[in-house]
């Protein structure tokens, strides 16, 4: 094989799609009207590479260099390098000089591993049709690379940081190991608090494809193991370290450094809240998310509590009866008749086990009556109750890395009033997270203010305010009636005034017309096995300190089965003095 064919297969290792470092030139011209033409040459190539206007440059270089390395080719030579340096800065460092044949600039480069190295970067230089070209080789794409020579590294990543929790306690130690079979992606590190701290620590495992350029860049060995999933995947960054090695122009070491570790990482996660949460989800398919509302800190998480879509049901009523006390539609005094169901479009939307209920809009809230919220999402309009959604963070990213996105259509496409009140009482095409529903929750709690959910200790500022303290105020009293006497009792906490919502979403089609048509088309409750048990909630009311979102996939109803479990977690908050 060829020197130029053996040298550009070796920068061609890295996919032309890779993520570009950049790589600032700065030129100190040194020449002045008397320059040559090669210098001049050199130093607009110089120039052009400070651009990276790769075409430019490969118009300056001999046609036999252009015949062989086609401008892709050129380009990812150039690029490659770079990534194998960890290259992100050069700078010409003193005067140009010239010989016969070579004009050469000293450099300063900098790079994330190897410190700045001063090397030299020497052009040479020829005539060819009547106009000075850069003899062009594979080695002059990095200074202090000569003739013959390649670029190589070897690089190694320090152990790996411990990861902590908020008290400073062990969440995840050690190596980074294998996977323990050719089957399983991942492998957790050590915890104190085994399988509980893996639910939210997540695990290490080979470089995923769609990262490995990124990360090679950065100095990071094709074979190390990195975080991916869960913390080890979203802190992987601040766990890894600085990687070390060496750096080699052919045989000849142009540089070298030592591998720094990282120092412990501390999250937001309680490990009192972290076990409860995973001992509250049991063997159930869902998700629990915990927060603290003030700072958007995650306390716990377990199952799918970030990724988790499901329709929230009538948790989703938080929003619908915020959206109707903004516009005013309606009061906590309003009063609304004893029904079973709602007639929309012809068809029967029911309550939870056909039961008839009404009064007061706090009463009709407490016992989540879907004959009045239906109705009420109506007159809401579909406008006023997506924007209200939005508010509460529907449609927009979770801005916690990991999390899904939880999302209603848009209000063009929620036609008719069966589908607006199907929206309304949270079933129709709504998604959310157990995580979006903590967030509802939270948001109520904090006057109307939404926390943006971080696993740091720092204090994120709130998002754009959801609704006025005169609502989350109003919500606030709904919320707690839920509790002191509506469908969530079990939440309630001896001593704790506890402010929650229940829900029951119905999975698949909710709403089927009677046989023979001779009844009014019916949404009926179905049976338990077949609904999905939602509880959002905050405590103490007052001076709420935890916010929760429960999801328990097709495991009854919400304030039978999530609202115990949004219970056990508050109170292992409350406990660890959160």
């Amino acid at each position: 094989m060829s020197e130029y064919r053996h040298e550009v297969n070796i920068r061609l290792r890295v996919a032309l799609g890779a993520a570009a470092v950049a790589f600032v030139i700065g030129a100190i011209i040194g020449a002045g009207a008397g320059s040559s033409s090669a210098t001049s040459l050199a130093e607009r190539y110089v120039g052009e590479w400070s651009r990276h206007e790769w075409a430019a440059m490969w118009h300056q270089i001999d046609a036999g260099a252009r015949r062989r390395f086609p401008l892709p080719a050129f380009e990812a030579a150039y690029r490659s390098a770079q990534v194998t340096a960890t290259a992100t800065e050069l700078h010409v460092s003193g005067s140009t000089s010239e010989t016969e044949s070579t004009v050469s600039l000293p450099t300063r480069v900098k790079t994330r591993i190897f410190g700045t190295l001063h090397l030299p970067a020497a052009l040479p230089t020829g005539e060819e049709g009547g106009s000075t070209v850069v003899l062009w080789r594979p080695y002059l794409t990095f200074p202090g690379v000569r003739p013959g020579e390649a670029l190589t590294r070897k690089t190694e990543l320090p152990p790996r940081a411990p990861l902590l929790a908020r008290d400073g306690s062990v969440l995840s130690e050690g190596p980074a190991t294998e996977p323990a079979s050719k089957a399983t992606a991942e492998t957790a590190r050590t915890s104190p608090l085994g399988a509980g701290a893996e639910a939210v620590v997540g695990g290490v495992g080979p470089i995923p494809a769609a990262e490995r350029a990124a990360l090679e860049s950065q100095g990071v060995p094709a074979s190390a193991l990195v975080g991916v999933s869960g913390l080890e995947k979203i802190l992987d960054a601040r766990l890894r370290g600085t990687p070390g090695g060496t750096l080699y122009a052919g045989s000849r070491v142009l540089a070298t450094a030592e591998p720094h570790a990282a120092a412990p990482v501390r999250t937001s996660i309680s490990p009192q809240v972290q076990s409860a949460a995973v001992e509250a989800l049991g063997g159930v398919y869902g998700g629990i998310v915990a927060l603290d509302p003030r700072n958007g800190q995650v306390l716990g998480v377990s199952g799918i509590g970030l990724e988790g879509l499901q329709p929230p049901g009538s948790t989703f009523k938080i929003i619908t009866a915020s959206a109707a006390l903004e516009q005013g539609v309606t009061s906590l005094t309003t009063s609304y008749p004893a029904e079973s169901y709602a007639t929309l479009d012809g068809v029967k939307l029911e309550n939870a086990h056909g039961e008839v209920c009404g009064g007061t809009l706090i009463e009709s809230f407490a016992k989540s009556c879907n004959s009045v919220f239906a109705p009420l999402g109506v007159k809401v309009g579909a406008t006023a109750l997506v924007a209200m959604a939005e508010k509460f963070g529907f449609n927009h990213s979770p801005e916690l890395p990991g999390a899904a996105e939880s999302t209603i259509p848009a209000a063009g496409k929620i036609q008719g009033e069966l589908a607006l009140g199907s929206t309304a009482i949270g079933q129709g095409e709504v998604q959310a997270t157990p995580l979006a529903m903590g967030i509802a929750a939270a948001t109520i709690g904090e006057r109307g203010k939404r926390p943006r959910p971080t696993f740091t200790l720092s204090d994120q500022p709130p998002a754009a305010a959801a609704v006025t303290p005169r609502v989350a105020s109003e919500m606030r009293t709904m919320m707690i009636a839920v509790v002191t006497g509506g469908t969530g009792t079990a939440a309630a906490i001896p001593g704790v005034v506890v402010a929650g919502k229940t829900g029951t979403a119905e999975i698949g089609e909710p709403c089927k017309t009677s046989e023979g048509g001779a009844e009014t088309p019916s949404c009926k409750e179905p049976a338990s096995a077949s609904t999905d048990a939602w509880f959002a909630a905050f405590a103490p009311a007052a001076r709420p300190r935890v916010a929760i979102g429960v999801l328990l996939v097709k495991d009854g109803f919400g304030g039978e089965t999530a609202a115990p479990a949004a219970r056990q977690v508050m109170e292992a908050a409350l406990s660890a003095g959160l």
